[in-house]
Order: structure tokens, then C-alpha cells, then sequence
């Protein structure tokens, strides 16, 4: 009989490890999620910083593109100049 009593308990040791095993990974996984939630948040918020930046880059190439037409319509004009003589 004082086996039997004995095994129970043990069971009860066990079930008891168990139930706080599950416990503990329960939590665990909630903040995994909440981290993956949050991630998820950073990854939108640094594809739109990406989307934006490449938006400035056209830009930039486009307002580098207009400064070089005005370069060279100055030194036309000033070519022009030049040979009047002025």
C-alpha cells in the first residue's frame, strides 16, 4: 500500500512539473508574440523609411540632372556674352 501511495505522489510531482513546464512556456510564447508584433511594426515603419528614400533619391538625381542643364545654358549665355565683346 505504501508503495502505491508513494508512486501517486511521485505522479503528482511529476503532473505538478508538468503543469508548470506548460505554464512557463505558455508565457514564453506570449512574449515571443509581442515581440513579433512589435518586429512586425519596426519591419513597416523601416519599409516605409525605405520607400522614402528612394523617393528622395529620384529626386536628388532628377535636381542634379536640372543643375547641370542650367550649367550649361550659363555658360552658354555667357559664351554668347563673350563674343559681343562685353
Amino acid at each position: 500500500m505504501t508503495s502505491e501511495l508513494e508512486r501517486i505522489k511521485i505522479l503528482e510531482g511529476k503532473i505538478s512539473q508538468v503543469v508548470e513546464y506548460i505554464s512557463k512556456l505558455s508565457e514564453e510564447n506570449k512574449k515571443l508574440k509581442q515581440q513579433m508584433s512589435e518586429l512586425r511594426a519596426d519591419k513597416k515603419k523601416l519599409e516605409e523609411k525605405a520607400r522614402q528614400s528612394s523617393k528622395l533619391d529620384e529626386s536628388l538625381k532628377k535636381f542634379q540632372e536640372e543643375r547641370e542643364i542650367i550649367k550649361e545654358k550659363i555658360e552658354a549665355i555667357i559664351g554668347q556674352i563673350d563674343q559681343l565683346g562685353i
